[in-house]
């Protein structure tokens, strides 16, 4: 009768120890905060500041300051998006260089491309 209360005992604890790794690895709550851990890892980009006089924005300053700040963040996202809007001719390859005009050898912006303002 011993016997089977220890192996009873012992099914109902690996039942709860399996079951609580399940929820721990099924938690939502647990993906956002490794990811906060891991971008606060990644070292951020410097920039200069957005020079707004002589330019009407096109979407809210906020936005635009927003969209200038993702391109600033992530060039290894815009350098695969093609612009259509025939800036080609002024030299530009892709989405990234229609906000960024150029960045130093760390890769923080040094001068904005005020094309993707307006």
């Amino acid at each position: 009768m011993r016997t089977s209360v220890r192996v009873g005992a012992l099914g109902v604890g690996l039942a709860l120890i399996a079951g609580t790794g399940l929820v721990a690895r099924q938690t939502p709550a647990a993906r956002p905060q490794a990811a906060a851990a891991q971008r606060q890892q990644v070292p951020k980009v410097t920039t200069p500041p957005l020079i707004t006089t002589g330019y009407a924005a096109a979407r809210p300053l906020g936005l635009t300051r927003a969209v200038y700040d993702f391109a600033a963040q992530h060039p290894e996202v815009l350098r695969y998006v093609p612009c259509y809007c025939g800036c080609e001719a002024e030299g530009h390859s892709d989405n990234e260089s229609c906000f960024v005009r150029s960045r130093d050898a760390r890769g923080n912006v040094t001068q904005w491309d005020m094309h993707g303002f307006g």
